[in-house]
């Protein structure tokens, strides 16, 4: 059987069974490089909420410690945040800075 005067001599059966393969990965089927890409961008955006979390559970732990183990700064935070005082005293609060 000869071959058409139209279909180019570097066109054979394997070639393009190869360039249907090519697109299918491409476009088409569950690991496409579409779907590979967004999932590869949600990893990344995992791993930095993962990073930030890690971060502010370090801040958090360290400012537990020093609660635990400076009675000044617990008492910092009681008078000035939560308006507590000493039995014995009397507290103005204003609004100048």
């Amino acid at each position: 059987m000869q071959r058409p005067k139209w279909i180019p001599r570097w066109l054979n059966l394997s070639f393009v069974i190869f360039v249907i393969f090519l697109v299918w990965m491409l476009v088409a089927g569950d690991y496409n490089f579409y779907a590979s890409h967004q999932l590869q961008s949600q990893i990344n955006d995992l791993k930095t909420q993962i990073q930030n979390v890690q971060d502010s559970t370090d801040y958090y732990e360290r400012k537990i410690m020093e609660f635990n183990t400076d009675a000044e700064t617990l008492e910092k935070i009681a008078r000035e945040q939560h308006g507590m005082k000493k039995d014995n005293e009397d507290i103005y609060i204003t609004d100048i800075p």
